[in-house]
């Protein structure tokens, strides 16, 4: 079965998006064709969307699904001329709220998105900044990072530090053990002083190999029998140590970045 389905939002989408692709999620005999439709904030685009989500609907022969977070009632009731199921992401809430806060909803567009606070935008900036100077082991000075990942080379380290950092504004440094560290199964000198701050990633040696590959092809650096040394090293050094680690190789980095705050008690809440 394939279903067409549409994210339509009067700002980025990223919400309507987000929230339908964790409910599509539970229907797994289905596949779905997505198409995000952000943006439409006045009747003219209303039109024209309804238009493509009718045309959609023509094509397959199979009602098309739309998962809106447009504020603005008389944009829904455009849209829903197409014929599409409806989801509202904020109907079931934006009632009871009103009702307990004993106060009309704005209905202004591009509120969870945009830019309305200056002081949390330059944190994230600031993180993400961060992140990327203390990439790789190439900045050593870790005294302002809220945590640092460690691990062997293409584990998930970077992507990882990227994601808390743009999304939650988290300080996040990384780590790469070399062979030289994993030879002498110590934590580097250079960690020591943060060992209450570090945080171990780890891979299936298979999944680590066709990573590496793709990055290095024909090296030993990406032969299996050199990742699974590394990953047994690895593994051995951070029990030693008594450092937290994850394996990610069937790991969603947002599932990564939750665990890892839940294990430091690290309570941000996503911007």
């Amino acid at each position: 079965m394939q279903r067409s389905v549409f994210f339509i939002s009067d700002s980025t989408g990223i919400t309507a998006e987000t929230i339908g692709n964790s409910i599509l999620a539970q229907f797994e005999g289905v596949q779905f064709e997505k198409h995000r439709l952000p943006f439409i904030d006045n009747a003219q685009k209303a039109e024209a969307a309804a238009l493509r989500i009718k045309t959609r609907y023509a094509q397959s022969g199979e009602r098309p699904i739309v998962v809106n977070t447009m504020a603005d009632k008389t944009l829904c009731e455009i849209v829903a001329t197409s014929g599409a199921l409806m989801l509202d992401v904020f109907a079931p809430f934006i009632g009871p709220l009103e009702e307990e806060l004993a106060t009309r909803h704005s209905g202004a567009v591009n509120r969870s998105h945009g830019l309305v606070d200056f002081a949390k935008y330059e944190a994230r900036i600031n993180a993400t900044n961060y992140a990327l100077s203390h990439d790789d082991g190439m900045d050593v000075d870790y005294a302002q990072a809220d945590l640092i990942l460690v691990g062997v080379s293409r584990s998930g380290k970077t992507p990882t530090c990227l994601y808390m950092a743009l999304h939650y504004g988290v300080s996040a440094a990384n780590y790469p053990l070399t062979d030289e560290d994993l030879e002498k199964l110590e934590l580097p000198s250079r960690l020591r002083p943060y060992k209450n701050r570090l945080f171990g990633l780890t891979i299936e040696s298979t999944r680590l190999a066709q990573i590496r590959e793709q990055r290095r092809p024909g090296s030993r650096y990406a032969t299996l029998k050199q990742c699974k040394w590394e990953l047994e090293q690895a593994d051995r050094l951070l029990r030693q140590a008594g450092i937290p680690s994850l394996n990610t190789t069937h790991v969603s980095i947002e599932e990564i970045a939750s665990k890892i705050f839940d294990q430091f008690g690290i309570e941000k809440t996503m911007f």
